[in-house]
Order: structure tokens, then sequence, then C-alpha cells
């Protein structure tokens, strides 16, 4: 199982990526190798147009997907962003950009409405980090739909060794609270492992139904991958997940799959 899409079971319904470290590299690779995919969003999210076929700015996405596949079977003519059709997959859909360098995400409901209107793969991004290695979720967070399929919960293995604080962790105080550690102490495999099996931390919100994989990414070298592996064996003590996928995203890379 050395592919991305196999190893997340994202090649149909709804995949959500929580957590941090790897979130948005992540649905990138994801929506390059699958067919007819939908990248959308909860929460904001970088300006991602470059990822994608095409995306649409749209308080309507549901009526702006029926467009678009309503041209599948049209000659290819103007841009794929103008055109429609298959030459628009994989296709962002998002409600407002905010700023120059973001989207808003959608309200989890309307995705819903997105994931029952579309035959193919949605990818959500449903949780936000600015830009650390590893978070545990605050009460609003994350924010997942409750159509998902399956969620993902991230963390770097590049947070290993570090201390925990700001720096390196989004909500420090929440991962020591959910850990017993400390605001400050080095953080272990066994802290991330942790979190990532936490039902306030990697595991919060996971709809009924759905599957937890989670991932660890930024495996660099051997010793991200001892780190890894520890992490890995933490998160099978400690939850009832069919695996823990082990990855080097920026590359789009299965290091190995652990269940």
């Amino acid at each position: 199982m050395n592919d991305v899409v196999d190893a997340l079971d994202a090649a149909a319904g709804t995949t959500c990526l929580v957590g941090a470290g790897g979130k948005k590299t992540t649905l990138y690779a994801l929506a390059d190798r699958l067919d007819r995919a939908v990248l959308t969003a909860t929460v904001r999210i970088p300006i991602f147009d470059r990822e994608v076929a095409a995306v649409r700015v749209t308080e309507a996405p549901v009526a702006a997907l029926d467009e678009i596949t309503a041209g599948e079977g049209d000659e290819p003519t103007g841009d794929a962003e103008s055109r429609g059709g298959a030459e628009s997959f994989p296709l962002g859909l998002v409600p407002e950009r905010e700023r120059d360098d973001r989207y808003r995400g959608y309200d989890p409901a309307v995705v819903n409405e997105i994931g029952a209107a579309h035959d193919g793969p949605v990818l959500v991004k449903a949780d936000g980090a600015r830009t650390r290695l590893l978070k545990a979720p605050n009460e609003r967070e994350p924010q997942i739909p409750a159509s998902a399929d399956r969620v993902v919960p991230v963390a770097s293995a590049g947070a290993v060794g570090e201390p925990l604080t700001a720096e390196t962790v989004h909500r420090p105080e929440r991962v020591a609270a959910i850990t017993d550690a400390a605001v400050g102490d080095e953080i272990t495999p066994e802290l991330v492992g942790r979190v990532l099996a936490h039902e306030e931390g990697g595991l919060k919100g996971i709809p009924g139904g759905a599957t937890a994989i989670p991932l660890v990414n930024a495996v660099d070298d051997a010793d991200d991958e001892a780190a890894a592996r520890e992490i890995a064996r933490v998160v099978h003590e400690r939850a009832d997940v069919p695996r823990v996928v082990l990855a080097r995203m920026i590359e789009g890379e299965i290091v190995d799959v652990i269940e």
C-alpha cells in the first residue's frame, strides 16, 4: 500500500484532514491523484489555485458543481475555469476570498450538500494550525461535516524533540492538558501518539460511521521513521483505528502503513 489514495482510503466519498503538520500538502497530493476530485474547506485555507485545475468562488457551490458536471461531455474551449466540464477537475470550491492570501471556508452543512451532490471524491480542510507541527483543538474545533466518510488526523514527526511551546505547537496548553504534560516539556513520540489517539485531540468530533486514519507526516530520515513507528505504536495502543500512515507528503510518498 504505497499510494497515498489507497493508504488513506480516499478514492471515494468525503475525506477530511485535521491536526497539524501536513494537511494542505496531503490534500493537494490527493487532489492530484484522484479522478474528478473536489477540494474545499470548512475553515480558512490559503489560496490554492495553483494546486487545482479551477477554483469557483461561490456561495452556491452545488449549483456551480452542477453547471460544471453538466458540461463534461462538451468540447473543451477556453481555460478550465471558464469552460467547466472534466477539464475543471480537480475543482476548488470556496465561498469567499477573505484576504489576498486566503479563502474562507463553508459551513460544514454546506460541505454535506457538496458531498451529496458530487459523485466523485470530496477533500476537506477541516481544521487550522497556523503552520505548526502538532495541535489539539479548542472547543470550536475541528469543523468536520457530519457526512464525512473518513477523517485523517495529522501530526508531523518533526515535532519530536522540540519543546512543547507555541513555536512548534498550535494550542500547546491544550496538548499539555490532554497528555498530562507541561508547556515547555520536550515533545516525545509518546506525547504525539497520545494526541493523535485522544478523543479531545486527533479523534475529536469524528462523526459516527466515519473512519479515522492517523497520518504521521515529515518522515524524512531514519530518526524520523523510528519516532513515527513509536507514534504509531502508541496510537494503536490507545485507539481503535485500522492503520497509521507514515509519509513524506512533500514528496507525495508513503513510507509505511502500520496496521
